[in-house]
């Protein structure tokens, strides 16, 4: 059996971190996570990754919430702005890595 993960936050599921990644994202997206897992120097990115599905998974799992974002532009749009800066943290993040790697 394989180890159960837990680095998505507000997982308060039986969900292991590889089923919601599955559930959300396919077989394939787990299968490159699994990869890169092993090329990690801080986990900034990783962490800000977990983060954005963490956001995905609760809202698509709670339908109050949902609803409440649907029903509120500012918290809706905050939200998306929230995930938005942490993509943006991660590409700078490759863009970093990709300089370093040139040197």
């Amino acid at each position: 059996m394989t180890a159960r993960l837990r680095e998505i936050p507000y997982n308060y599921t039986s969900f292991s971190d590889r089923e919601i990644v599955i559930r959300l994202l396919g077989e394939a997206a787990w299968a490159t996570l699994t990869e890169l897992r092993g090329e990690r120097v801080t986990g900034r990115s990783a962490r800000m990754l977990y983060e954005v599905l963490g956001d995905i998974w609760v809202v698509r799992r709670n339908p109050y919430l949902e609803d409440d974002l649907l029903a509120n532009r500012e918290r809706r749009e905050a939200l998306i702005e929230a995930l938005r800066h942490r993509l943006r943290e991660i590409d700078k993040q490759i863009g970093r890595a990709s300089c370093r790697e040139r040197v």
